[in-house]
């Protein structure tokens, strides 16, 4: 077996079961579960249509490089969104179609790590999706994790990073907006961190599968791509974003989003994918089509999450250190007590259930950024996500 295998960590659900194993729940209250990121708003109705359109095309094995029309609506939608300069993002050389974020990021770090070159770093911001970790452990890479905090408004100050870490770092993974604290990074910052990817050659793997779910119509969260662009850097070099549909348009079970950017790097990468194996089905691909040339959904989409956090903060803000994310559907309070007593606490009492955020991260040098913190999910009906924030107050009103 490989070695590497038992270095992986279990997944943060895997300990909230083992936290709350052989707890008794109040039957008396339905279960709210805001611990787990899975939409729960209905899938897009055309979406559907043109799956069951389609079903005829089981007959056809899907090729990696995915449909034209695919990365050809995948193109244009990045190219609208982020403001590229027209053509610069082609769907022949900087578009490869993946079965979501979660593939597209590990298979991209199995074929980027160069394992010859001594002490290869993935560098990952703390707390994280757990993937990135994984990722980099399989490819017998070493994973090397930046703090956010509240001191640092949830993104890694990188100027403090030692320039050892930097030489041998191989991908530096970004999630903006961020996973679970919702901060956004700035155009200024994302320069920043192109400027040392120049300067020591590795690659910038941005996790973007966030970006549409914000509060202002006006201001949606710049990408690492539309940073290059502002820089003139219309080759996207050493830049790489992931997107997805699953939060955008509520399909998390169609398994469909994309990688983007340096021609080079993708190149490389599909060259990988055609052994890895792992095309998605075409009606899938037809159905993706779809999405991606729609907005009015995902406007709709925006607007159900804006009704949450509304009507959900003021509630929380009674009882707890919590405020509105810059975007993402999850909140990121502070706990009044540690955050494992918290989640079990509130499942036991009010048969709510929430994520400790000690979950999320990793103990470097003594510390945790998650600890004394807990992420919640909005990704239930308006209705149960107001009775989940009374119950949690009446909670700690009565702890």
């Amino acid at each position: 077996m490989n070695p590497n295998l038992s270095r992986l960590h279990p997944y943060p659900f895997e300990k909230l079961s083992k936290l709350k194993a052989g707890i008794e729940l109040p039957d008396h209250l339905p279960a709210i579960a805001l611990g787990i990121g899975e939409p729960k708003h209905p899938a897009p109705e055309f979406v559907k249509r043109v799956i069951a359109d389609n079903l005829d095309r089981l007959a056809n094995y899907p090729t990696t490089r995915g449909l034209d029309e695919l990365r050809e609506a995948i193109a244009a939608w990045a190219t609208r969104r982020f403001q590229l300069t027209a053509g610069t993002l082609t769907a022949d050389a900087h578009v490869v179609p993946v079965n979501g974020t979660r593939e597209g990021i590990f298979s991209l770090v199995q074929s980027v790590v160069d394992r010859s070159r001594p002490g290869a770093k993935v560098v990952s911001p703390n707390p994280f999706y757990q993937i990135y970790e994984g990722a980099a452990l399989l490819a017998g890479a070493s994973p090397h994790y930046l703090a956010c905090d509240e001191s640092n408004g949830f993104i890694p100050d990188f100027d403090q990073v030692p320039a050892s870490v930097w030489d041998d770092c191989q991908i530096l993974f970004l999630c903006s907006p961020g996973n679970p604290s919702g901060a956004v990074i700035p155009r200024s910052t994302l320069a920043r961190v192109i400027e040392l990817a120049d300067r020591h050659d590795f690659i910038i793997a941005s996790d973007e599968c966030y970006s549409e779910l914000y509060p202002d119509e006006a201001q949606p969260p710049e990408g690492l791509l539309q940073t290059c662009a502002a820089l003139g850097r219309d080759d996207f070099a050493r830049c790489v974003v992931f997107h997805s549909l699953s939060k955008r348009s509520n399909l998390p079970g169609l398994r469909s989003g994309f990688v983007a950017g340096d021609a080079r790097i993708l190149r490389e990468y599909l060259r990988y994918r055609t052994y890895h194996g792992c095309a998605m089905p075409v009606q899938h691909q037809l159905a993706s089509v779809a999405a991606w040339q729609d907005e009015a959904h995902v406007q709709a989409n925006r607007a159900a999450y804006r009704a949450k956090f509304e009507a959900v903060v003021p509630i929380l803000k009674q009882v707890m250190d919590v405020d509105f994310p810059d975007a993402g559907f999850y909140l990121w309070p502070r706990t009044p007590v540690d955050d494992e007593t918290f989640a079990l606490e509130l499942a036991q009492t009010q048969n709510v259930h929430v994520l400790p955020g000690r979950y999320l991260s990793r103990t470097i040098d003594g510390y945790n950024p998650g600890e004394h913190r807990v992420r919640m999910a909005l990704v239930a009906p308006l209705d149960e996500c107001v009775t989940a924030a009374e119950r949690i107050a009446a909670y700690l009103r009565q702890r």
